[in-house]
């Protein structure tokens, strides 16, 4: 294989505009910069829905690049702690899964319940995904920031049992507020479990210069002001980085790299 080759970085993680009040990134634009820039393949993992994934399929394999669809579904697990978690579409059960997923946590809840699944859920539908573990402010990152990483131990051996080969421990690198520390809990789960790394970086918007402007957006979501100060935010780093700077960030992780490199083959299915 090529030495160039190995320097194309898939972007798993981006957020359209469909993922509301997160994502602010247009699926034509997307598009676009696929086009011009050659892009092999990326991933749609908007939050909470698949509403995008459509578009998001067609529009992106005329750009001659490989659309690889996913979502972000919230876990309930144990009684009070919700998470995300990233799920992606292997063949077409993976897209049916998706989609049942997706449905039954808006559908299965209580009316004043965020929109989630169980455990027992992802268990009974898991044929044909691929999960991720998430970001820092994932569920698993959630178990780490209230201290229950002897849960999170537990938690991730039961998704280990029902993925098997088809889960991947997520590390990030976007400079946002404990993310730096929660790396060196993964890394030291990865050893311990014999879990498999993958470089990921969650894409809100295309150009580094839209991020004042999707900080205003998240305050719409979060019903308050950019000068309030104990508010959710996230550092300028959440745009459509190229490839040679995502192998300059994650040089020192080598298999993290070779498996997102290696993502984009195990996938074989699109909506049309």
């Amino acid at each position: 294989m090529k030495e160039e080759n190995h320097k194309e970085f898939t972007h798993l993680k981006i957020h359209t505009q469909y993922s509301i009040c997160e994502g602010a990134l247009r699926i034509s634009e997307l598009a676009k910069h696929c086009k011009e820039n050659k892009i092999r393949s990326v991933g749609l993992c908007d939050t909470n829905n698949l509403c995008g994934a459509l578009e998001f399929s067609e529009s992106i394999v005329k750009s001659k690049t490989q659309p690889i669809i996913g979502t972000q579904v919230n876990i309930k697990y144990k009684k009070d702690l919700l998470g995300k978690i990233p799920l992606f579409a292997k063949n077409i059960q993976g897209y049916k899964n998706l989609i049942k997923l997706s449905s039954k946590s808006f559908l299965d809840i209580k009316e004043e319940d965020e929109p989630h699944c169980k455990l027992d859920d992802l268990e009974k539908n898991f044929e044909g995904l691929i999960l991720l573990t998430g970001s820092y402010d994932g569920l698993l990152g959630k178990l780490f920031s209230k201290n229950l990483t002897d849960e999170a131990l537990v938690f991730l051996k039961k998704l280990k049992k029902i993925f098997m080969d088809n889960m991947y421990l997520e590390i990030q690198r976007h400079n946002d507020a404990g993310e730096k520390l929660y790396e060196g809990f993964v890394l030291d789960l990865s050893k311990r479990l014999d879990l498999p790394l993958i470089a990921t970086h969650e894409v809100f918007y295309l150009d580094k210069d839209m991020h004042e402007a999707h900080d205003a957006y998240l305050c719409i979501g979060q019903k308050t002001y950019v000068n309030v100060k104990d508010r959710k935010k996230y550092t300028d780093s959440h745009y459509f980085k190229d490839s040679d700077d995502m192998y300059n960030l994650f040089n020192d992780l080598p298999e993290a790299l070779e498996n997102n490199f290696n993502f984009p083959y195990r996938i074989s299915y699109r909506p049309k």
